[in-house]
Formats: structure tokens, sequence, C-alpha cells
């Protein structure tokens, strides 16, 4: 009993004790502190899943320490202050809209010049519907002609007639065009190596006339594996009895192979000509040209890199001995990589075709040739080149390239031999050495072309290009009648009102060779050097209302009778003006 009296009172002291020590522990609670405490595990804790997502954080919060807001008064001094402000009553403002130009859809322009140079153009155009357009384009001029120095008639005549008609629809577009062209011009490039008598120069039938008719279209597919084409043919004869159908079709395909795509460009081309004899007079030509071609390519893009792969594969047949039957295959790889967006991008390639020359492509190049030529097709079985372009600036772009190409039968315009030594009367007037033949050579060709566009202001814009070859000739002497240099320049200024320009050209010297093979005289041959020219050109106008302008050209200012070709001089300064009307159906 005494024994569990005595554990009775340890018991309340040891109780007491714990309640004192509690008190004074609640008594300062910022003065807690952790300590280590010694845990006996009477059994293991056995966690499960539901634990370990389910725990449950109740963070103690010492409201003492969060600071109560501070009430603020606010107080406003007044006092009176003098105004003798007096607002007015508001008025409208009217806005001003400088109203954009009224453009007109058609023009009719006429104007004369010296040399008695009428010139005039016609362009008219309409609809039925939103989603069609048809209408034509007529030019006209020509010249009595007044080349000084000139015994033959030098005047001249070139117009021609453009009709067009172009349906648009849902997933696709197409057009039709037709016209003609007529031109009219002289072989009056007799050489100074000969003293012609008054009798030859009268007994000359100088003349050439020239015309052209044709007919083509295109169509476009949008969202379709054929994309569309073009087909187009003409007619094209002279005065000499000469004549020229062409024909050629070009479907263009896309296949999509994974994520890019395969174009695939056809080639169906016929051309059919003859001449009714050859420059001797002994025997007629013909020519018949027959090419198919496949055109396949695929193309790369990949971030700034822009790479082209593609081959020209053609079979071609031609008539007579130096046109054979046979297969060509051509490279078509071309790459471009942007080094600097907008700056700084590079170009290059190696590309290649097969040409067919045609009696109206030399015709419209050099009209002087003579109705004799032999006909061959181009073989240029490389061309591959190395470019930079770009912007210096924001309104200073340039194109610098330079290229290496090899050409099997490039066409040469070179002086027909003279039959007469000036005192024998030549049936034809082509044939006093007054007009040009077409001679062939393989050419490997060096050039390095540059150009410079400035875009000094929204009003005046101005540039120019150089190009620079050389030719390595290989049978001819010289390849005739190319000129090493070339160089051009313009400048454009146009305002609300006015507008102007200059274009300016530079030609190098070229080469020629004479041939006198008269029966009166001694087999001559001696070449020659056409020499360089430069040509400045001036126009401008005047627009008198929002229908009526007032243009003028003058050409060829320095006044120099240059020789485009052998013997062939220009007219000296030649100054035109007239009228354009602008109007509406």
């Amino acid at each position: 009993m005494e024994i569990s009296m005595i554990k009775m009172r340890n018991n309340l002291v040891l109780f007491s004790l714990l309640l004192v020590s509690g008190w004074m522990m609640g008594q300062d609670k910022s003065k807690d502190t952790i300590g280590t405490e010694v845990i006996n595990v009477v059994k293991s804790y056995t966690p499960t899943v539901s634990d370990a997502f389910k725990i449950k954080t109740a963070p103690v919060v010492d409201a003492r320490s969060i600071s109560s807001k501070k009430r603020i008064e606010y107080s406003i001094f007044s006092a009176p202050v003098a105004s003798t402000f007096t607002p007015d009553k508001g008025k409208a403002k009217i806005l001003r809209i400088n109203p954009s130009p009224t453009v007109y859809e058609n023009y009719v322009s006429a104007g004369f010049g010296n040399f008695s140079t009428p010139v005039g153009e016609l362009f008219l155009h309409s609809n039925s519907t939103r989603y069609n357009d048809f209408g034509m384009f007529f030019n006209y001029q020509s010249s009595v002609g007044g080349v000084k120095d000139v015994v033959l008639n030098d005047d001249y005549m070139d117009t021609r007639l453009d009709l067009y008609y172009k349906q648009e629809n849902r997933d696709f577009e197409w057009q039709l065009n037709a016209g003609g062209h007529l031109q009219n011009y002289n072989w009056y490039g007799l050489s100074d190596q000969i003293n012609y008598t008054q009798p030859v120069v009268a007994s000359i039938d100088e003349k050439q006339k020239y015309s052209a008719f044709y007919a083509g279209g295109k169509i476009d597919y949008f969202d379709s594996f054929f994309t569309g084409g073009n087909v187009k043919t003409f007619r094209f004869s002279d005065r000499y009895k000469s004549a020229e159908i062409y024909f050629l079709a070009k479907p263009k395909f896309e296949i999509p192979i994974a994520s890019e795509y395969i174009t695939t460009d056809t080639r169906l081309e016929f051309l059919k000509g003859r001449f009714e004899q050859n420059y001797e007079r002994s025997d007629k030509i013909n020519y018949t040209f027959f090419t198919v071609g496949f055109s396949p390519s695929l193309e790369i893009l990949r971030d700034n890199l822009t790479i082209n792969l593609g081959v020209d594969l053609l079979y071609s047949t031609g008539s007579g001995d130096t046109n054979d039957n046979k297969g060509y295959y051509y490279p078509n790889v071309t790459a471009s990589y942007k080094l600097i967006d907008q700056v700084l991008t590079v170009y290059t390639g190696v590309t290649g075709g097969l040409h067919h020359n045609s009696y109206r492509g030399f015709a419209e190049e050099n009209p002087y040739v003579s109705p004799s030529l032999e006909m061959k097709r181009t073989d240029e079985q490389y061309n591959a080149f190395l470019g930079l372009k770009g912007k210096l600036a924001s309104n200073i772009s340039y194109n610098f390239i330079g290229s290496y190409k090899n050409e099997k039968d490039k066409p040469l315009y070179k002086l027909n031999p003279s039959l007469t030594d000036g005192s024998e009367i030549v049936d034809l007037g082509y044939r006093m050495g007054n007009s040009f033949e077409v001679v062939y050579d393989t050419i490997k060709t060096i050039g390095i072309f540059g150009e410079v566009r400035i875009d000094f202001s929204k009003e005046l814009k101005f540039g120019g290009n150089v190009s620079v070859q050389t030719y390595e000739t290989s049978s001819q002497e010289e390849a005739w009648n190319l000129p090493n240099l070339k160089i051009t320049g313009f400048a454009n200024y146009t305002n609300d009102n006015w507008f102007a320009g200059a274009d300016i050209f530079y030609v190098g010297n070229r080469k020629d060779e004479f041939i006198m093979d008269s029966q009166n005289a001694p087999f001559t041959r001696s070449q020659i050097t056409v020499g360089d020219y430069i040509d400045l050109n001036l126009h401008g106008g005047y627009q008198l209302t929002t229908k009526l302008s007032v243009f003028a050209k003058v050409n060829n200012i320095l006044s120099t009778s240059y020789e485009k070709y052998s013997n062939f001089r220009v007219q000296g300064l030649q100054a035109l003006g007239g009228l354009t009307y602008k109007f509406d159906f």
C-alpha cells in the first residue's frame, strides 16, 4: 500500500513537470526549435500507393508576420482660377483623299518623223463576261529611207496585227492567238570596194518582202498532273517564192514523288521549207526537221538551297547529208544558294539543247539575208555558268555571270560573194555582194556578263550591263559579225504628268569577208572590219489630260552613219513626235 502511494506521488510530480514545461514553451513560440527525437518503432510502417499520392500538408502560417494595411487620408486644397477661354462650336472636318489615277484599257497612238516616217499603234480589248477577255494589237512603221551615200532604194515598212482570246474557268484557263506580220526591205548595201556603173545600178532589183501568218494557244490547269502546255504554228514566205511552215507543241506534266514533284516537259517540233534556188542558181534547197523530246526535272528545296536536276532527251530527224537522224541528250542541272538573304545569292548550272534554225528567225534578226540559205540545227552541247546576284542596298540590284559553252553548227552571218566587178549585170538583185549567207561552225565561247540597276527614287531609275565574249572557231577564220564587247545603259524618269528616258548602246568591232567572183575580173578575197558604234536615243512625253498625251523620240543623236551589218549603214539623226489617246468603250 505504501509502495503504491509512493508510485502515485511520483507520477503526479512527473505530470506536473510536463504541464509546466508545455506552458513555458507556449509562451514564446518565436523561439521554438526542432530538436532531435528518437522514435522507437514498435511496428514497421508498410506504405501503400494511396499514401504516396494523398500526403496532406498543413503549413503553419504566422499571422503576426502579416502587416496590417495602413489607412490613408486624402485632402484637396481648392482655389478659384480666373479663365477667359470660350470654346468654339465644333465643325466637321473634310477628309480629302487623292483619287487614284484613271486607268484606260485601250489606246491609239500616231506620230510622224523625218525621213517621212509615219508610225501608228492601236490596242483594243473587251470582254463579254467577267471570265473572258479578247482584243487586238496593231503596229505600223515605215520610212522612205534617206541613208547617206546610198544609191539604191533604202525604204522599209514593218506592220503587224495580233489577235487574242482568253477564257478563265474554275480548274483551268486557256488562250488563243493569231496574227500576221508584213515587212518590206531592200538590199541597198553595195560594197565600197566595187565601182558600179550606172547601167548596173539601174538594173538592180533590190526589193525583198516577207510575210508571216501564225496561230497558237496555251492552256494552264490547276491542281492536276497535267499542268498545261502551248502550241504554235506559222507559215513564212518571201517575194522569191521561198516558203516555210513550222509547228511546235509542248505539253507539261507534274508527277508527285514523296514530298517532291517531277516536272516533265515534252516537245514535238516540225519544220519544213524550201528555196527556189541556191546562190549559184544551180539547184533548189529543201529542208525538213522533226524532233521529239522528253525533259524530266526534279526541284529540291532545302532552306536557302534550290537544286534542279534534269535532263533533255531528244530524237531528231533531218533532211540532207549533213542533217542526219540521231538521238541527243543534254544536262539540265542548276542550283542556287542564298548566302545572305536578298544581298548575295550564288547560282550555277550546266545546260544544253538542240535548236531548230529557221528562215523566219534569220530574216527577223538580219533582214538582208539572201533567199538561198543552208539550214541546219544547232547542237548546243553544254553551257556551264556561275553567277552572283543580289542587292548592294535596298535600291541597288546586281547580277554577274561567267559562262563557257560549246555549240556545234552555230550560225554566223557572212557577206555573200559579189558576182559582178561593177560592170557586169547580174540577174538577181541580191547577188552583188549586198546580201548575207549563213555559215556554220563549231564555236566555243567564253563570256562574262554584268548588270546593275539603281532605283534612285520612285520616279528615277537607271542601270546598264556589259557583255564581253571571246570565240574559238573550228573551221571559219573568224566568228563573223559577232562583237566581242557590248555595253548598254538606260535611264527612266516618270511622275504624274511627265515621262522621259534615255538609252545608249555600244557595239564593238566585228569581222567579215569580202569576196568578188566575177567572170570579168580575177577572184578576190579579203577580210574586212566592221567598225564599232555608239547609238544614243532619247524619248519623253507629257500628259495633257487623263486621256491625251504627247510624245517625242530622238534616235541616233550622235548622227553617226554606222554599219549595223557590213555595208548596211543606218539613217542619221531621227526625230519623231505624236499623240496618244486612251479610252474605254
